[in-house]
């Protein structure tokens, strides 16, 4: 099972944290903070510059976090935040799969880190090396993902969409 949990969170971690990093420094093909910002404010976000900010260094660092198996909860917590406002501004219009760009990747995403904010890092992990596994309890995990889901939600109700925008 610990090698199990090691392969789910070096893949959905490292996948975050390069994604981040797409919008944070124009890596692996991204548009950096600039391109971002741009997209954002076309999706409502204003200032789209501290939004990209925000959700590029969200995306960054709960992806390390998870990855590392690092924080317990607090990784997946931020990739649920981040994917539910993702789900919420761009994908949710356009149905269930990613072909056409649904929420299909970002459902993936949230629940793949659900998961592992509930069932742990396992034993390949920086908390297991550390000795915080026991510091993460079932309470604090059903805590972080609902004011994950919180967080979500707060960032999507402040946004103002211009409704004679199209979004790709």
């Amino acid at each position: 099972m610990d090698f199990g949990l090691l392969l789910a969170r070096l893949v959905l971690g490292l996948l975050m944290a390069a994604h981040g990093s797409q919008k944070l420094f124009g890596w692996f093909g991204g548009h950096g903070i600039s391109g971002t910002a741009r997209f954002f404010e076309t999706l409502g976000f204003r200032p789209g510059r501290l939004f990209a900010v925000t959700a590029a260094s969200t995306e960054l660092l709960g992806g390390l976090l998870v990855a590392s198996g690092l924080l317990g909860p607090l990784g997946p917590a931020l990739i649920i935040a981040v994917m539910i406002v993702a789900a919420g501004s761009v994908h949710w219009r356009n149905g269930v799969f990613a072909g056409s760009n649904g929420v299909e990747v970002p459902l993936l995403y949230a629940t793949g880190a659900a998961a592992l904010a509930l069932t742990g890092p396992g034993a390949y992990s920086l908390d297991w090396l550390l000795g915080l596994s026991a510091v993460w309890t079932p309470a604090i995990a059903w805590g972080a993902l609902v004011l994950s889901i919180a967080g979500g939600a707060v960032n999507l109700a402040l946004r103002h969409p211009d409704p004679a925008a199209k979004v790709a």
